[in-house]
């Protein structure tokens, strides 16, 4: 709608006001000359009908047909339904310079560097299977814009993964990466909407194709944000039983199968908390796992039994560490959420309350930590803003992190036209001048150029 009405107003010819003469009329003056004025137009379009020329028609069928088109334009339907009859036309698939605008690669572990600033197609239900978690809000808005399931492929993603690749498989070496080091730890940073968050969910796509156990957090902040919360008087911790039961139900769904084969290697009991809304057990502060338990069966634990979600939770992170027969890797989004105060507050007089620490949660303080020797990658989200953080941060390498950018030109021509592609641009207003100057404009933002090419002219 707000794009109908730009498109209306930037199409509309300017006029000039000119300040009234005489005295403002009356209310009779207005609804008499409103009377005569419509007369008026009634007679001059009916001479106007009688007296119509030949050039007259032309030049009105011709803006009839202009507004018809502009009309389809805006419908999404049609839209739709003109994207699917695109589907059988090859031809249409045409990138920048003429390259291929698609990737022929069927997989995220088969890309190389020849794929970059192209787009690879993906299906919804293929996602949702592999991202049980939840897609990234940029993700879904890009599919809804564009009305195609499929993701630019960044050159910055193929360094990420790469970079966890050659940990695993120390011999692989990418030809031409400029930063040979390899990070066990990462924390992307960068501005808004750089795609920091779809480069993520690609990443655990990929571990999870080649087999990974891949805990992905797509939501840090509902860590510290919302649910009950309640103070542990045996660890000292503050406990969210609903949100450790949810994010073990979610691990469970796409890693079943494997976790069944993974045995418990800690025989320790397991503290036990106040659940969520139902309150301590009586008479019991612990549980101990049966011998010969395996991985899923402690999830399952904590899944059934609210009092020991936080519990199993903290246990999970710490049996992970120990896994060695498959790579395990941390993924985590809104990284930047556990380093300052949380959404809850301790009361400590009647009228006075103390803000809790993220660090305090015992969730976040058995996940938070990079000192471990784990695969882990953390990312900033400036789009949930808390202030800003200093560069050396606890319980991070000094050298973790690293700085994601927006598109560069090469990948902001792929995206025009696949925009273009997509009928979010006519084309018979797109031009190399028009989407560099929004490329500018917009400075490499993504969601900011999405919503600004459609207006090119």
């Amino acid at each position: 709608m707000w794009r109908s009405l730009l498109r209306t107003f930037a199409s509309a010819p300017s006029t000039t006001i000119k300040p009234p003469s005489s005295p403002s009329p009356t209310l009779s003056h207005l609804c008499s000359s409103r009377e005569y004025s419509v007369k008026s137009n009634k007679a001059v379009v009916t001479k106007a009908k009688k007296g119509k020329s030949k050039s007259d028609a032309k030049s009105d069928t011709s803006s009839s047909a202009v507004s018809a088109a502009a009309d389809e334009f805006d419908d999404e339907d049609v839209r739709a339904r003109r994207l699917a009859e695109d589907e059988s036309d090859r031809s249409l698939d045409v990138g920048p310079n003429g390259r291929p605008l698609f990737t022929s690669t069927p997989s995220l572990s088969q890309l190389s560097r020849t794929d970059a600033c192209t787009y690879m197609k993906f299906s919804m239900e293929e996602l949702n299977a592999v991202l049980p978690e939840g897609l990234p809000l940029g993700m879904v808005k890009e599919f809804e814009e564009s009305k195609q399931t499929a993701l630019l492929v960044r050159r910055s993603f193929l360094d990420l993964r790469d970079n966890f690749r050659r940990i695993v498989d120390p011999p692989l070496q990418s030809f031409d990466a400029k930063d040979s080091k390899v990070r066990k730890q990462i924390v992307l940073d960068g501005p808004v909407s750089c795609g920091k968050s779809i480069a993520l969910a690609m990443l655990v796509h990929w571990a999870r194709d080649e087999g990974w156990l891949v805990v992905y957090v797509p939501n840090g902040r509902e860590w510290t944000h919302g649910g009950v919360f309640y103070k542990n008087q045996q660890t000292g911790f503050w406990d969210t039983p609903m949100c450790a039961g949810l994010l073990l139900f979610d691990f469970l769904k796409y890693n079943e199968s494997r976790l069944q084969q993974l045995p418990c290697k800690m025989s320790d009991p397991i503290p036990l908390g106040e659940g969520a809304g139902v309150g301590w057990m009586k008479g019991v502060d612990s549980m101990a796992m049966p011998e010969g338990s395996t991985l899923y069966d402690l999830i399952q634990t904590g899944v059934t039994h609210t009092h020991a979600a936080v519990g199993v939770l903290v246990r999970l992170r710490k049996e992970l560490s120990l896994v060695k027969d498959i790579p395990v890797l941390l993924v985590i989004d809104q990284y930047n959420n556990w380093f300052t105060f949380s959404g809850y507050e301790e009361p400590v007089t009647v009228r006075s309350c103390r803000p809790v620490h993220a660090k305090e949660l015992a969730m976040v303080n058995a996940f938070r930590s990079m000192m471990r020797n784990d695969m882990m990658v953390g990312a900033f989200s400036h789009s949930t803003a808390v202030g800003k953080l200093r560069k050396d941060l606890p319980d991070v390498p000094a050298d973790a992190r690293v700085n994601f950018t927006r598109y560069n030109l090469d990948e902001a021509a792929s995206v025009c036209h696949y925009y273009l592609r997509q009928r979010l641009i006519r084309r018979e207003a797109f031009s190399e001048e028009g989407w560099k100057k929004i490329f500018y404009l917009s400075n490499g933002n993504g969601s900011e150029m999405r919503w600004l090419l459609p207006f090119m002219r």
